[in-house]
């Protein structure tokens, strides 16, 4: 079958108050908050009625990451049925396929995305994070000449696509890698104390790691650049994962009170445990730790003793028109208690492939490598308005940029978002970056004036 030509829509892909009809029906953009004008623009004759475009998620449903795979496939799904709602990709609907990936591993990863391509020929892989190198799913996807979005978060996948862009023009990374965490952390901690609202007890920092390559690499960027901040690494510890225990590291934290603890290790259940066994006799820290926070499953662990911890994700639905209408229709769908910030990064990351596909006139099946390279090519020019913020890629590497770690400019990168708990009953609440915060940083309650 020939394929048709690529459209030349433009790059940027906004919000509209325009209507457009639909499947035979006057259909609001503002009524659909956060779905691309574009998308509806370029399917307002469709039907959605061709032939299903396959689309794949390899991911942890079961197993110690599961609060996270469930939502992960749940972004995907509502993303799909919204698409198709709109006319699907120029008249053809997609029809998702999921593996799970339980302990996950670079072998059971290949694994799952091959099966989804022999078995269901799925024309993209539009994945949430799988545990590994980071650096062996890009293979397949290569072989197999199809499109991947993933968001493991790692600089594995940028220096993977800068070592050989001719071979790995298909995947993409959905958001920043995990460096930033680190890095960024330092920068929040010096503006929360140049505005006062926070004074650190002394300089030393405890650094608690899990034995991974994208914990240890944001411990590793803390413990590189710690001293231009003034602070010196007390404790350098690695722990096992899962872990419940925390009393050896607790004891020695106790013994050598920081005035900072930063906690690299994302499982929620183990970040919840840490928080538990530490309230009753805490030391005089601020407590920093990244992602895991993000998960309701945290809170609903650590409950009381989660109140006042500081997290920060580089990925997230953001609190603008966009994400809180988005975090209605997915509570709407998935439950009230359903983690929507999970959920929000294979939801724009099907939204990014699908804009470009209909711009390029179609998706592209398994080994279909001249159709997906004007996918691929489309998505690098796009500067997409998202629910997680702006996704636009940095070429040779294909990972989104970092704001403000790598751009000044809100519209031009992906927030690094710093979050509070304040009330463990209720959402955490943004307190960085500016524009996007809410509210303000609140003294933990066991820290000392």
């Amino acid at each position: 079958m020939p394929k048709p030509s690529p459209s030349k829509a433009p790059a940027l892909i906004c919000g509209s108050r325009r209507k457009f009809l639909i499947q035979g029906q006057v259909v609001s953009a503002a009524a659909l908050t956060g779905l691309p004008a574009m998308l509806l623009a370029l399917n307002r004759e469709a039907r959605a009625k061709g032939a299903p475009i396959p689309v794949g998620q390899a991911g942890p449903t079961t197993d110690f990451a599961a609060p996270d795979g469930i939502e992960f496939k749940n972004g995907l799904t509502l993303a799909c049925e919204e698409i198709n709602a709109l006319g699907g990709i120029l008249g053809r609907p997609l029809e998702p396929y999921f593996q799970d990936t339980a302990q996950m591993g670079d072998a059971t990863n290949v694994q799952a995305v091959q099966r989804l391509i022999d078995r269901n020929g799925v024309h993209a892989v539009i994945n949430g994070y799988n545990i590994g190198s980071g650096a062996a799913i890009q293979d397949v996807i290569a072989d197999n000449e199809i499109i991947y979005v993933h968001y493991d978060t790692v600089i594995a996948h940028n220096n993977l696509v800068k070592s050989n862009p001719k071979r790995y023009w298909g995947s993409f990374q959905g958001d920043p890698p995990e460096i930033w965490y680190g890095i960024g952390m330092l920068k929040f901690i010096q503006a929360l104390e140049a505005s006062k609202a926070w004074k650190r007890s002394n300089n030393k920092m405890a650094v608690i790691l899990s034995a991974g390559t994208y914990s240890s690499n944001i411990a590793n960027a803390l413990k590189a650049q710690a001293g231009q901040y003034g602070w010196e690494i007390s404790l350098f510890e690695t722990v096992g994962v899962p872990i419940s225990e925390w009393g050896p590291t607790l004891a020695k934290i106790r013994n050598n009170p920081p005035g900072m603890i930063a906690v690299t290790h994302f499982l929620p259940a183990d970040l919840a445990q840490f928080m538990l066994q530490f309230a009753p006799n805490p030391t005089n820290s601020l407590i920093y730790m990244q992602y895991g926070p993000s998960i309701p499953a945290f809170r609903d662990i650590a409950k009381k003793a989660a109140n006042g911890v500081v997290f920060s994700t580089v990925v997230g639905a953001l609190p603008t028109e966009k994400g809180e209408a988005f975090e209605a229709r997915y509570k709407k769908r998935f439950g009230a208690n359903a983690g929507f910030n999970s959920g929000a990064q294979p939801y724009d990351g099907c939204y990014v492939w699908s804009t470009a596909a209909a711009q390029a006139g179609g998706t592209g099946e398994p080994g279909n490598g001249k159709q997906n390279k004007l996918v691929a090519e489309h998505m690098t020019k796009l500067v997409w308005d998202g629910v997680c913020g702006t996704t636009r890629f940095i070429p040779g590497e294909q990972s989104a940029y970092s704001y403000p770690n790598q751009v000044n400019d809100p519209k031009q990168g992906m927030p690094h978002q710093f979050l509070q708990i304040q009330d463990y009953t209720k959402d955490p609440v943004l307190i960085a970056p500016a524009p996007f915060a809410r509210t303000k940083f609140a003294a933990p309650p066991w820290i000392k004036a």
